[in-house]
């Protein structure tokens, strides 16, 4: 017992210490978790998560060319003439556009340019900003796990195709995707009739009397008037076509190749389509192979490649390693209420800011629970908890991009302006996907 505490002490301590260093410091410290967890204490090394890495570094660069090729701002362009052809609806429109733009490119990153926009569309109808821009920051994160081509999406993919309970594409997201709407409706009704009206908030109003900060306000945000070019609209047609061709393949595998006995995997198809229709993005808009390597989609994904490559390998291995006191432990508890599952991989979560990193690390403890394929997949939401303490870019972006100062952070840290929009968002696409999960399965 004694040997399994100072493990797990070894392991917490190495996530807790990479999320302070930040970047890829979370995975070469895992990489050092291994090699402790190896020589030190006897555990037999697993394999490392390659298959996901090779998934997550294709559809990273298609999504860094479509970035490139200004298919990202087009999109954002696009969501930005219904904002404001709907001022009065921004806290229930500007979530959902969020959500399914982080579904369509796979990455929560395409929210930054769309967070101003909402803040000034929410000003110039003299809505509280914070009402819509919490529950947009809280909803662009949800959006991943119904992303068919998001990192967290493949990672359970690969991972379940392990098992003896292997489940599809279309059975992830038929899942994760109506759950994740139900929950970002369900938090953008709450937000609605958040915090005051602008014209009765006390502090808004004393804010107003400096000219300075009235300027601020006064200003015009847009990204209307931004040259795009030509090519921006062919690179999202042909982005969504790889998404198209991924999820076809996925509904009629009697298209995909045959090798005797054996099918291409999907996890395989996944990888191969993406790196084609990058490649054809590049072509079509003429694009240095330098500027995807320096976009900011690129550098993100490759900070999770890392990330994932050393955090995954040392959870696995300390749960090998520990696999039978692991289970004699808890699996009674997990086999009475199933759905206390969701609360470990929340807590995990709300440290390690990833839900493919959470994924990568909490599955394989699942799966030696015992616990079927389809009850992990019913939890899934609740592998995004980092809005918990608002340290995560989307949440900053949007403290720092709201004007009127009304989405902030507390005195008390955790009182801050995300935290009952995600908490409610999360338990109701947990709670929603885990009955889902249950009927269709």
């Amino acid at each position: 017992m004694l040997s399994f505490f100072l493990q797990f002490a070894l392991v917490l301590g190495a996530i807790l210490i990479g999320i302070r260093r930040g970047g890829v410091a979370l995975g070469m410290l895992g990489g050092l978790g291994v090699t402790v967890l190896t020589f030190g204490f006897g555990n037999p090394p697993s394999e490392p998560p390659v298959t996901v890495m090779l998934i997550i570094l294709a559809v990273v660069t298609a999504s860094a060319t479509l970035q490139v090729a200004g298919g990202l701002d087009w999109l954002v362009q696009r969501t930005e003439r219904l904002l404001r052809a709907h001022p009065q609806r921004v806290t229930i429109l500007a979530p959902l556009c969020t959500f399914f733009l982080t579904v369509c490119v796979g990455t929560g990153h395409a929210v930054y340019s769309l967070l101003p926009v909402i803040a000034d569309v929410a000003l110039k109808t003299k809505i509280r900003p914070e009402r819509p821009m919490a529950i947009s920051s809280v909803a662009s994160q949800m959006g991943i796990t119904a992303s068919p081509v998001a990192a967290a999406v493949t990672t359970f993919l690969a991972m379940a195709a392990k098992t003896s309970q292997p489940v599809g594409l279309l059975d992830i997201i038929k899942v994760t995707l109506p759950a994740g709407v139900i929950g970002v409706l369900a938090a953008a009704l709450w937000s609605m009739r958040r915090g005051l009206d602008l014209d009765r908030d006390p502090e808004f109003q004393a804010r107003l009397k400096d000219p300075a900060f009235r300027a601020v306000l006064e200003q015009d945000v847009t990204t209307l008037g931004k040259q795009l070019p030509k090519t921006a609209a062919l690179s999202v047609a042909l982005f969504f076509s790889g998404i198209l061709l991924v999820v076809l393949l996925a509904l009629f595998p009697q298209f995909l190749p045959h090798y005797g006995t054996a099918t291409l995997p999907m996890t395989t198809v996944v990888q191969i389509v993406m790196l084609s229709f990058g490649a054809f993005i590049m072509f079509a808009g003429n694009i240095k192979a330098a500027d995807i390597a320096r976009s900011s989609v690129f550098t993100a994904g490759m900070i999770a490649v890392v990330s994932i490559f050393g955090i995954a390998w040392m959870s696995d291995c300390f749960v090998n390693g520990n696999k039978t006191f692991l289970i004699a432990q808890i699996k009674a508890m997990v086999e009475y209420a199933p759905w206390t599952f969701a609360l470990a991989m929340f807590a995990v979560s709300a440290f390690v800011k990833s839900q493919a990193a959470t994924l990568t690390i909490m599955i394989p403890f699942g799966i030696a629970l015992g616990l079927p394929t389809h009850l992990l997949l019913g939890v899934m939401a609740s592998s995004y908890a980092y809005f918990f303490f608002a340290f995560y870019p989307s949440d900053l972006a949007a403290i720092n991009m709201d004007r009127s100062g009304t989405t902030h952070i507390g005195k008390y840290l955790l009182n801050h302006s995300f935290m009952v929009p995600g908490l409610i968002g999360v338990g109701v696409s947990t709670t929603v996907g885990y009955f889902l999960s249950l009927a269709y399965f």
